[in-house]
Order: C-alpha cells, then sequence, then structure tokens
C-alpha cells in the first residue's frame, strides 16, 4: 500500500509518516496542494490523507486533481477548521473519511487501512 500524507504543517505530516512507516505503510508527504498533484503524476497511491484548508491548493481541490489521474484513489481528508458543512462536501464528494485534529494517530491509520481495502 501506497499513502500520500499532504498538510502545510510540516511537522504534522512528518510526525505521520514516521508513525505510518513504523507499522510498515509506505509514505510519501507533501506539504502544498501543488506538490501532491505532481507526486501523484509520478506515482500510483492507494490513499491519500490531505488537509482540508492549506494555502494555494485547498484539500479538495487536490482531490479533484489528483481523481483525474486515477479515480480509484481513496481520500481521508484531516483538519482543524471542521463544520457540518464542509464534512458534507467532503463525503458528497467522494472522501472516504473526514477527521478532525488532533486526530489519533491508531484511528487514522485504522481508516486508511479500511480505505484502502474498498
Amino acid at each position: 500500500m501506497k499513502v500520500l500524507l499532504v498538510d502545510d504543517e510540516e511537522e504534522f505530516v512528518t510526525a505521520l509518516a514516521e508513525r505510518f512507516s513504523l507499522r510498515g505503510i509506505d509514505t510519501d508527504c507533501a506539504t502544498n496542494g501543488m506538490d501532491a498533484v505532481r507526486m501523484a503524476q509520478e506515482k500510483t497511491y492507494d490513499v491519500v490523507v490531505v488537509d482540508l484548508k492549506m494555502p494555494k491548493i485547498c484539500g479538495p481541490e487536490v482531490m479533484e486533481s489528483i481523481r483525474k489521474q486515477d479515480a480509484n484513489v481513496k481520500f481521508i481528508f484531516v483538519t482543524g477548521h471542521g463544520s457540518e458543512e464542509s464534512f458534507r462536501a467532503c463525503l458528497d464528494a467522494g472522501a472516504c473519511e473526514y477527521l478532525l485534529k488532533p486526530v489519533k494517530i491508531e484511528l487514522l491509520i485504522e481508516k486508511v487501512l479500511e480505505a484502502a481495502q474498498t
């Protein structure tokens, strides 16, 4: 399984990548949406964990761009700015999950594994 972690908080994605790696999950990291889209053009990912709100290109735009290249990629949104409206919008757009920060790593890994199985 190949996972792409996308968040403008570099410490957050670095810590997540370490924890995923300890569990044998192959991960790449991007600290902005443009890099994430570029990386997805070069590699195939099973699951993308993406922050909802980022400068320049936000999470939903990242999902839309990557899905144009590969409709089978699964998306999980994480956010510190959650609302019922954004929750519904993400799920309606096809996200597998929507989690609020601070997210428990075990829960996130569980949701990534579930998404990869669907």
